[in-house]
């Protein structure tokens, strides 16, 4: 988690908006500083979760304030050519206070913390879209991925190898569940 945290500080926010020119040794330094707020932020948190009852309930809920923006990342980065850079990121930072409000305010039928993330994942999701859609005036990003048939085949030899792993995988689990 640290390692995460550190990367996409160093990459997404403070290489691209802070310090667009920093050397890799600035980069390193800053990621490393990013990494210890993180982990102090953690140990001041931990003792907090030891007299909950539902521990993982509780980090689960509030997992989900920063998941579900990261997962309309991620597909509307693979599946949607038209997702920019600027998209992404102010739809990332905008999935935390979708996901705040939904938290903490009372919406009828919305109660369960499952469907506060898929909420807050669509109306990411759309923050992105219309971001991305204005950026770029409708058109494809440039960075976008292109699928094509090439991109999915695989050889005979690693079909048969992704076979074997999946029969010893359920004979794994027959014989020890």
């Amino acid at each position: 988690m640290l390692n995460s945290t550190s990367t996409i500080f160093t990459m997404d926010i403070y290489k691209q908006y802070i310090n667009k020119n920093a050397d890799d040794k600035t980069t390193v330094r800053d990621g490393r500083i990013s990494a210890l707020v993180a982990l102090i932020i953690a140990a001041i948190m931990a003792p907090l979760l030891g007299g909950i009852d539902q521990a993982f309930q509780f980090i689960q809920e509030w997992t989900g304030i920063v998941s579900p923006g990261i997962l309309a990342v991620f597909m509307l980065g693979l599946f949607w050519k038209k997702t920019t850079n600027r998209g992404a990121i102010v739809g990332a930072l905008s999935s935390i206070p979708i996901a705040l409000f939904f938290k903490f305010v009372e919406v009828p039928r919305m109660q369960p913390w499952m469907h506060q993330m898929g909420m807050t994942a669509l109306l990411t999701m759309l923050v992105i879209a219309v971001v991305s859609y204005l950026e770029n005036k409708g058109a494809d990003d440039e960075k976008g991925i292109d699928f094509n048939d090439s991109l999915f085949k695989t050889s005979p030899l690693f079909n048969i190898g992704a076979f074997a792993v999946m029969v010893v995988t359920a004979a794994l689990y027959a014989l020890f569940w």
